[in-house]
């Protein structure tokens, strides 16, 4: 019997995954946590000029596009931002395909938002990351992150640790590919040890499936 082949490649996985990806807001057990979400993204973001990290299919940005003064959404993966772009936006709105590890702009922004971003960056690269966003998005800025609690039979478990760490899961396609992606699960004391070095006010909420980080840069 051959092997199982696990892959590594993220953006590839979510490439193959963009037709389908919005199927997981519709959990009916999540829908009241992430109405809840929606609501605290719309009254941080509502008036900023707003540099969005790896937009995806463009769902967040239509949360809170609407009460921006503009948006700029960028993402690596063109089958993303081809469904991204084929929503009913206002002019306000600009997408761009860029890595979120590498934002290259000259445009001036009021706050950075990434959904469901943070869980896919190294922690040994984590300070490292926010000096480059501070870069871009510049002092005293907002900087909106959500992303998932972890969920005992609900989400994924875990596949390994490795020794930062770091932790992976291993998610399979209906076609039965496998990938190994990394997906971390910050507790609120590290994620204030790590922002506290970059950032101030820092405001972390929680419900039972979401997590929800605000903060100014410093």
């Amino acid at each position: 019997m051959a092997p199982v082949i696990v892959k590594t490649d993220m953006k590839a996985y979510y490439a193959q995954r963009a037709d389908g990806y919005e199927a997981i807001y519709a959990n009916p057990e999540r829908e009241d946590d992430l109405e809840q979400l929606q609501e605290r993204v719309q009254d941080v973001l509502e008036g900023h000029a707003v540099l969005e990290l790896a937009c995806g299919t463009g769902f967040w940005t239509e949360q809170y596009a609407e009460l921006a003064e503009s948006v700029l959404a960028t993402d690596n993966n063109p089958a993303m931002l081809a469904l991204a772009q084929a929503k009913d936006f206002p002019d306000t709105v600009e997408f761009a395909e860029m890595d979120a590890f590498n934002v290259h702009t000259d445009r001036a922004f009021t706050a950075g938002f990434g959904a469901f971003w943070w869980a896919h960056v190294m922690r040994q690269d984590q300070i490292t990351y926010l000096e480059k966003l501070r870069a871009v998005l510049g002092k005293d800025a907002v900087l909106v992150l959500i992303d998932n609690n972890y969920i005992e039979g609900s989400s994924t478990p875990f596949a390994r640790t490795d020794l930062e760490g770091n932790t992976f899961q291993i998610r399979e396609l209906d076609n039965g590919e496998r990938f190994e992606i990394l997906k971390n699960y910050p507790t609120d004391s590290a994620l204030r040890k790590k922002f506290g070095v970059m950032a101030r006010e820092i405001k972390i909420v929680r419900n039972e499936f979401y997590w929800m980080l605000t903060c100014r840069l410093k």
